[in-house]
């Protein structure tokens, strides 16, 4: 099983995070450049409602809310209108970030694959077919944390769409049955704590719910 995650795929979290890898000048569109991809290890995997251990060594960690897709078969430079018979399920993930790294790998123009793919930064709710929605480019997803809603966003807001992310990563990577993709978080990234108590929601069905440690 590979795990696959897309950065910088809604444009208000670019704005959040000023970064400036997708930075726009006059003209220019973002969704005309190629997606950012990276990988986190499988051990990264987190699911059946199990706890998150905070890594405190790793310093400040954030949650970052996204949709993500389940591969169902197998497939290799898989056109765009084409891609949606290659995955079957949906469902809430948490990327979990360790930003404190994360700043500095990038300030060193270091690789940033340790702050994104240590174990337990994948997280993954309860899967939903994806025949139960009439467009998965119209989903809405949000995050809870102690109770209050900390983090909302809709497919439709994509700069990449699902279709066109397992075309493109199935360019560079043979998609396997099970191999997972993190589509990317919405505005509203944040910090998490010991004792913290997170419940996902996809359509208002929760379908992710762990503690942190």
């Amino acid at each position: 099983m590979k795990i696959f995650a897309v950065g910088m795929n809604y444009p208000q979290h670019n704005k959040e995070i000023k970064t400036t890898l997708l930075q726009q000048t006059a003209g220019d569109n973002p969704a005309d450049r190629a997606p950012i991809i990276f990988t986190k290890a499988d051990s990264a995997l987190l699911k059946d409602h199990k706890p998150f251990f905070i890594p405190d060594f790793m310093g400040r960690v954030d949650y970052e809310t996204e949709i993500v897709v389940r591969i169902c078969k197998l497939g290799k430079s898989i056109p765009e209108q084409f891609a949606h018979r290659y995955y079957d399920a949906v469902t809430v993930g948490i990327d979990f970030t360790a930003r404190d790294l994360q700043k500095k790998l990038r300030e060193d123009s270091l690789p940033w694959e340790i702050s994104k793919g240590f174990d337990g930064s994948a997280v993954i709710g309860d899967w939903i077919d994806k025949e139960r929605f009439l467009n998965v480019q119209n989903i809405r997803f949000s995050l809870d944390i102690n109770g209050r809603t900390v983090q909302e966003g809709n497919t439709s807001d994509m700069i990449y769409p699902i279709d066109r992310l397992v075309s493109y990563i199935s360019q560079y990577f043979t998609l396997k049955t099970g191999d997972l993709i993190y589509t990317g978080t919405p505005v509203g990234v944040g910090p998490v704590s010991i004792n913290d108590h997170l419940e996902g929601y996809l359509e208002g069905e929760k379908v992710l719910e762990f503690n942190c440690k």
